[in-house]
């Protein structure tokens, strides 16, 4: 029996797994994008599979990418991209925002991103990680919000949790590349998150203001 209900042909990956191989957040990804060929059809598909994102491969060589939630299509996100390079073994990607590098490194795949390509957030810091995790999901108010707080501040561990609060389904976004991209870079320094449930995303910024996003990523269901 497959953990995951997809139409034949869509790979499931989870992304930014936590050390022991588990969580990490669920991406489809349709690995011929003309299946889907226009954007109807791709939103449609996306909202019936109710993942925070799926991709949709236009080019499996080049490494161009369509991404969408349930509700919309996105110019980048975190894990989406951090997935689909890591399935397809690609160094380049391109996406709306333009060239998106990544690279292997032993268990964990990375790329390198810039803070003006995530959408907005509300990075909201919490005095403790415990307040963090009696948060309810979604918490009350408007907007994206991603609230953290320093588990070790001295060693940069931080704990995490998103809400997209955007009325498309998805309460709680188990693990995101794009917020950790934010907050690497408002705190100018690298990070080692836990978010969600036990997933865990790295970040490393540069002195250019791009911040490299790792995690690992496991094939949680191959399409046939």
């Amino acid at each position: 029996m497959n953990d995951y209900d997809v139409p034949a042909g869509i790979d499931v990956l989870r992304v930014f797994c936590g050390p022991d191989g588990r969580h990490g957040n669920a991406l489809g990804v349709v690995r011929d994008g003309r299946d889907h060929p226009d954007e109807a059809s791709r939103q449609e598909l996306a909202r019936k599979l109710g993942f925070s994102e799926t991709v949709f491969v236009d080019d499996p060589e080049r490494g161009h990418l369509g991404i969408y939630t349930p509700g919309l299509r996105l110019p980048f996100a975190g894990h989406p991209v951090v997935g689909a390079a890591w399935l397809l073994d690609l160094e380049v990607l391109e996406l709306g925002v333009g060239e998106v590098f990544a690279r292997q490194d032993g268990e964990f795949s990375w790329i390198t991103a810039r803070p003006e390509w995530a959408p907005p957030r509300t990075l909201q810091q919490y005095a403790t990680a415990a307040e963090v995790d009696a948060l309810p999901a979604p918490p009350p108010g408007e907007g994206w919000l991603y609230a953290w707080a320093w588990e070790d501040e001295a060693a940069g561990r931080v704990r995490a949790r998103a809400f997209p609060r955007r009325s498309d389904g998805i309460e709680e976004d188990e693990a995101t590349g794009a917020a950790a991209l934010l907050l690497s870079a408002r705190l100018g320094r690298a990070l080692n998150i836990t978010q969600g449930r036990g997933s865990q995303i790295l970040t490393a910024p540069a002195p250019d203001g791009t911040v490299e996003i790792g995690g690992r990523v496991v094939l949680a269901q191959a399409g046939l």
